[in-house]
């Protein structure tokens, strides 16, 4: 063999070597990351609207904690749709995430679709709002029966008649069933009556706002009035300042949104009741990573109470309420950073 050719066959072998540790390292590099890639969990989060402050604030928390989790989240908005909801269901389903986590439009619409997302075995958290005749794993919520408790106490210090109007949430939300079921328990056996009850369909403000006018206008005027939230009682002010700014009616809400929370500082509402948000929002991204992960829920909640949706009794973690008023605002919304003192002493 002449030298040239066993130069150029050695230079060949020592080509196709390098080659080859480096085709074997990428190999390796691929794995490892295939690995990595692999133990990194997808939730699902099905939302029925994003047009309330609320949703909003629990959204950004829940994505920030299942990020410093290593979760990645997929978001579906309904946009207040209940049909729309289902097949944004199934799209997680096709998706192929992990866990599933579930705020309802509408509490008793959803069991066909749940039921065939626990056919993939994906878990399922409910997430404020009851899933109603489904097989869900976790409800996580503010305890929505003591808000209503909460509601009834403050009116009852506020107000010195016993005519109360409830202008409440759409009636499809089952927190609206629990509420009214703590303001009954506080006012029973009393001289107070709920005398008249209106649900807002869709949670749409300006529903509550024609009713407020029409019931005004029609010469029913009430001691006090229970909201279903901050902005449905911000849509009951606006009508009433039409024809009474001058009179002062008892009015409540819940959520401490902050145009409630400049509305009690300038004696508008009475109160809210703030529900600690961050600590849910993060509690359910926490709690959905570990169901990813395939632990039991007994592994990671102590102290569980269940409740009963009409398809078991579901583990049920309960968070507490408070009242906020103009005594308490500072100490509980601006010291926690919920809002800051320049935006409710606006």
């Amino acid at each position: 063999m002449k030298k040239s050719s066993v130069v150029l066959l050695i230079l060949s072998v020592i080509a196709f070597s390098s080659c080859s540790k480096k085709t074997s390292q990428r190999v390796r590099t691929d794995k490892k990351n295939e690995t990595v890639a692999s133990n990194k969990k997808t939730i699902g989060f099905s939302i029925d609207t994003l047009a309330i402050e609320r949703w909003q604030r629990d959204l950004d928390v829940f994505m920030n904690k299942a990020k410093e989790m290593n979760a990645d989240v997929i978001v579906q908005n309904a946009g207040n749709d209940v049909e729309e909801q289902n097949r944004q269901l199934m799209y997680l389903v096709d998706r192929n995430v992990d866990v599933i986590v579930v705020l309802p439009k509408d509490a008793d619409a959803m069991s066909e679709s749940i039921q065939k997302i626990k056919n993939k075995n994906i878990p399922v958290i409910s997430y404020d709002r009851l899933v109603l005749n489904a097989d869900i794993d976790l409800y996580l919520t503010i305890n929505s029966e003591k808000v209503g408790e909460l509601m009834a106490k403050g009116l009852r210090s506020a107000s010195h008649g016993p005519s109360w109007f409830c202008i409440l949430g759409s009636e499809e939300d089952y927190n609206m069933t629990l509420i009214q079921r703590g303001i009954n328990k506080v006012i029973y056996g009393s001289p107070i009556h709920i005398t008249h009850t209106f649900y807002t369909s869709g949670w749409n403000y300006d529903l509550a706002y024609q009713e407020m006018i029409r019931l005004i206008t029609n010469n029913q005027i009430p001691d006090a009035i229970v909201c279903g939230n901050d902005a449905v009682a911000q849509s009951v002010i606006s009508a009433l300042n039409l024809y009474y700014k001058d009179v002062h009616i008892p009015i409540c809400g819940q959520d401490a949104d902050i145009v409630a929370c400049q509305y009690i500082v300038e004696g508008k509402q009475d109160f809210t009741i703030y529900k600690p948000i961050t600590k849910l929002a993060e509690l359910a991204a926490e709690y959905a990573v570990n169901l990813a992960n395939g632990k039991k829920i007994e592994d990671f909640v102590t102290d569980l109470a269940y409740i009963n949706n009409g398809f078991d009794n579901i583990p049920v973690v309960w968070l507490e309420p408070q009242i906020v008023n103009k005594s308490n605002i500072d100490e509980v919304i601006i010291k926690s950073g919920f809002h800051t003192s320049g935006e409710v002493y606006r």
